[in-house]
């Protein structure tokens, strides 16, 4: 019986030790309903993102005028009203999600390469050099994220490449920092002084060394950075500064229905609604992504 159990116990480890990174981690990751419900919900935005692409016409349903039908509240035929233009609601909502989302991670994109290099290698070499990233970082973190953003946005025009530009190098502190500090215990360790002593090049450590054993507090910020970048997109677009008019974007839609919100709110309820929950489904895999990623939570 004691030998029956040892056996079943070096069989699990010997299977555990086969298992990869990505199938631990997605091991882990599915111990949290969670996490599970925040993945759902991102995958069936994609799908009526993706869907809506196809079945609307960007020109006749989503920016065409219809006067005739303006400020209807919800019902079977326009299940979330329509605006004062007489657009659909329903339909501008699921169109616009293609912004939010392509802002969003294009944004953050822009933001972990650049913050991620800065931060490898002020982690890295450390001194002077550190010294002037983390004090450039600290200048542009005292600005509120909000104003930055409205000020490169005011400088170099209204355009939706301009506005994932703008919030890409809005975060790229945060992640100056974040992988900054996930260096600091890597840089030390036995392996990579080894690889020194072999002669490596210090570009050729950084990238293959020292970046894929930091990777995991940048996962779960760029997680947590698409959520705040498309929130960001979103004020912004409601300032009047993001994607120009007329397209669907959630933050724009918001800040056209404001003057009506007493007698029609809808007109900002539903574009709010599909924020918060976009929102909310990446900022659940975010918090999933770091229990899965932490290395006592691994049986």
């Amino acid at each position: 019986m004691v030998g029956e159990k040892w056996k079943y116990s070096a069989d699990e480890l010997k299977e555990y030790k086969k298992r990869s990174m990505a199938k631990e981690v997605w091991r882990n990751y599915k111990k949290s309903p969670s996490a599970m419900l925040g993945l759902v919900i991102l995958v069936v935005i994609i799908i009526l993102a993706i869907v809506a692409q196809v079945i609307f016409d960007y020109d006749e349903d989503i920016v065409q005028q219809n006067i005739m039908n303006r400020l209807q509240k919800p019902s079977a035929e326009h299940i979330f009203g329509t605006d004062q233009y007489g657009r659909d609601i329903f339909a501008r909502i699921l169109y616009g999600a293609k912004y939010s989302l392509s802002v969003g991670i294009v944004s953050v994109a822009i933001s972990c390469f650049i913050g991620s290099t800065l931060g490898l290698i002020a982690g890295y070499y450390g001194g002077r050099l550190e010294n002037i990233i983390l004090r450039t970082c600290e200048v542009f973190v005292g600005i509120p994220s909000v104003l930055l953003g409205i000020a490169i946005m005011a400088a170099f025009g209204q355009s939706i490449v301009v506005l994932m530009l703008a919030i890409g190098l809005v975060y790229v502190p945060m992640f100056a920092r974040t992988a900054r500090a996930a260096v600091l215990p890597v840089r030390d360790q036995e392996y990579i002084e080894a690889a020194k002593v072999s002669g490596v090049s210090d570009f050729r450590i950084i990238f293959t060394h020292v970046l894929p054993n930091s990777m995991s507090p940048i996962i779960v910020q760029v997680t947590m950075g698409v959520a705040n970048g498309i929130l960001t997109a979103s004020q912004l677009s409601f300032l009047g500064l993001g994607i120009p008019v007329p397209a669907p974007e959630w933050g724009a839609m918001l800040s056209s229905g404001r003057e009506f919100i007493r007698d029609y709110s809808y007109l900002t309820f539903f574009p709010g609604l599909a924020i918060m929950i976009t929102v909310l489904a990446f900022n659940l895999m975010g918090d999933g992504l770091r229990d899965a990623l932490d290395p006592k939570l691994k049986q």
